[in-house]
């Protein structure tokens, strides 16, 4: 059995497999209202965050998301919805993280999430199983008393840490340059999307998608006077991937680009990289998406 890491009275909200991929919320550093993902496997700090998720529900008859990262708290008006633990499926927030349930089929834990300004109010599940040490199982749920949902977007926000620049469908392998050629300014792209028949099936039917850096050592680049110490790559190179259990007809993958980091005007090095990178379908409750990061054989 593996070791896992599961937080006791006290404890900073964090769980996974000790030497692999974890999930950990709030306090812990970085913005409220996004799971942070770590992949301590890549470098020698466990506390780099590789990417976060964020959590962005679409009510039936609306054009827009909301964001679990960017509205204002109705609890404690802090930005970012408060987002909790638990080891069953609640609305409460506890004062401690839970532990998880353990199970032979591994971790899971419930994180409850502050009801959005559209009205939505949902909840994620995260599982880690014991034979996958380099990803985690995430899905959606509303309580009763959410608005109805269109969809219910879980999707990882900071590809540009890691620069990736390479989706690899079914059939060809896209890039920024070649999605939007020219793109300059300290904005986002707008979204690029392929459906299910682009994207590539594993031996059990799962839809994939990868995303690379294009750089085989993201590590050793040069960048810009005045770029912020987070935004400075450290460790092995790594591919991120969504993978889709019995996937919807009308599933998508989207991404967008950016050519600065967030929050900031300084440049990426080598360009435009993708971003936001995220399955998005008809909203079914308890759809599970799977998100791994596997280092890249040196």
């Amino acid at each position: 059995m593996p070791d896992w890491i599961r937080p006791g009275p006290g404890d900073q909200p964090r769980w996974g497999h000790a030497g692999g991929l974890q999930i950990g919320l709030s306090p812990l550093p970085g913005p409220r209202g996004l799971l942070r993902v770590y992949a301590p496997y890549l470098n020698d700090d466990p506390q780099r965050v590789v990417n976060f998720i964020a959590v962005e529900p679409t009510p039936v008859g609306a054009t827009e998301r909301g964001f679990s990262e960017l509205e204002w708290s109705g609890l404690d008006e802090v930005r970012g919805k408060r987002i909790g633990s638990a080891d069953a499926p609640t609305a409460d927030f506890a004062a401690s993280p839970a532990p998880g349930v353990l199970g032979p089929s591994g971790l899971t834990v419930y994180l409850p999430v502050e009801r959005f300004d559209n009205g939505a109010h949902v909840y994620v599940r995260i599982r880690f199983r014991p034979d996958r040490p380099h990803e985690v199982a995430v899905a959606g749920f509303h309580h009763p008393d959410s608005v109805a949902l269109a969809h219910l977007t879980l999707t990882a926000t900071m590809g540009n840490w890691a620069r990736l620049r390479r989706l690899e469908l079914a059939a060809r392998t896209v890039t920024p340059g070649e999605l939007w050629p020219g793109f300059s300014g300290d904005g986002f792209t707008r979204h690029a999307r392929f459906g299910l028949a682009a994207l590539r099936r594993d031996p059990d039917g799962c839809a994939v998608v990868t995303a690379t850096t294009d750089e085989a050592e993201p590590a050793t680049a040069t960048y810009a006077a005045g770029t912020a110490a987070h935004w400075r790559y450290v460790g092995r190179a790594a591919a991120q991937s969504w993978r889709a259990p019995d996937p919807d007809p009308d599933l998508e993958v989207l991404v967008n680009g950016r050519a600065c980091y967030w929050a900031s005007t300084s440049p990426i090095p080598g360009g435009v990289s993708f971003e936001n990178f995220e399955f998005e379908s008809p909203y079914r409750p308890g759809q599970e998406y799977v998100f791994s990061v596997e280092p890249v054989p040196e």
